[in-house]
C-alpha cells in the first residue's frame, strides 16, 4: 500500500482521566482508562487540517477536509475527504467491509485495496484512538507515554507509537498522537517517515457519538473514473 494511504488505516490511541493529576499518570493507567472507556465509543466526525512536510526541500503543503469514524457490528468504517489549500479536491477515502477505496478526482482514478486475511489487523489499526481496547493497541504498537498536554483547550495524553509490523515501519518510523482525555478520540497526529518527511493531522469541530448517517460513508465517484484493484 502506498505510504500516503497508510495514515488513514490508522487513526490513534488512548484515553485517561481528565481529573487525574498529570504527574500521577503512567502508561499502565492510560491503558486502564482505555479499557474502561472503549465501550463508550460509537462514532465521531471532525474537520481536519493536514500539514505535509518534505524535509529535503524544507517545504510544507497544506490540505484540509473532514473525516469520520464509526463502529459497526461488521467492523470499523472510515471516510475522509481532502481538498487543497486553494479548495481543489485532492482525494476521498472510504474504508468499509475490510476494503479501502482511494479516489483521486484529478486523476480520474479509484484504487481499491482489499484487506483480505488482514482485515482484522486493518480494523484494529483504524480503531486506534477510537474505541480500541488496551489489548488491541499493545498487539499492534510499542507504546511510550510522553506525559500530558493541552490541545484545543482539552487535556490529552501524548503517546509515541512504534509499529510492531516491519512493513509499516518502512513507511513510518513513529506515530505520535494526542488523545482526548474524556472522549477517547485523537486530536492531533504526527506521522514521521524514515527520511524525515512528516504528516501532521489536527482535528477540530469534533462531533462525538451523534449517530452518523449511512449516507456519509459513501464515495461520490465521477462517471468514467478508472478503477484499479490492488
Amino acid at each position: 500500500m502506498k505510504a500516503k494511504v497508510l495514515p488513514f488505516l490508522i487513526a490513534a490511541l488512548a484515553l485517561i482521566s481528565a481529573a487525574a493529576p498529570a504527574q500521577t499518570m503512567n502508561l499502565r493507567k492510560v491503558l486502564g482508562q482505555i479499557d474502561a472507556s472503549s465501550s463508550k465509543f460509537h462514532d465521531v466526525q471532525a474537520d481536519i487540517s493536514v500539514d505535509l512536510y518534505t524535509k529535503v526541500v524544507d517545504e510544507h503543503e497544506m490540505q484540509k477536509g473532514m473525516t469520520a469514524f464509526r463502529r459497526q457490528r461488521s467492523g470499523m468504517e472510515m471516510v475522509t475527504r481532502l481538498i487543497s489549500a486553494s479548495g481543489k479536491p485532492v482525494a476521498d477515502l472510504l474504508y468499509k467491509g475490510g476494503q479501502l477505496d482511494y479516489y483521486q478526482p484529478a486523476a480520474a482514478q479509484e484504487t481499491v485495496f482489499s484487506g483480505g486475511s488482514r482485515r482484522g489487523e486493518w480494523d484494529t489499526l483504524l480503531a486506534t484512538g477510537f474505541g480500541a481496547t488496551a489489548n488491541d493497541l499493545t498487539s499492534q504498537w510499542t507504546i511510550t507515554f510522553q506525559g500530558m498536554d493541552t490541545i484545543d483547550g482539552r487535556q490529552t495524553a501524548k503517546l509515541d507509537l512504534v509499529s510492531k509490523q516491519a512493513s509499516f515501519r518502512n513507511n513510518f518510523s513513529k506515530l505520535t498522537i494526542w488523545v482526548d482525555l474524556t472522549r477517547d478520540i485523537t486530536l492531533k497526529q504526527i506521522f514521521l517517515q524514515p527520511d524525515g518527511d512528516s504528516r501532521t493531522v489536527t482535528y477540530s469541530h469534533v462531533r462525538y457519538n451523534t449517530h452518523l448517517p449511512d449516507s456519509l460513508f459513501t464515495l461520490r465517484v465521477a462517471k468514467g473514473t478508472q478503477v484499479v484493484h490492488r
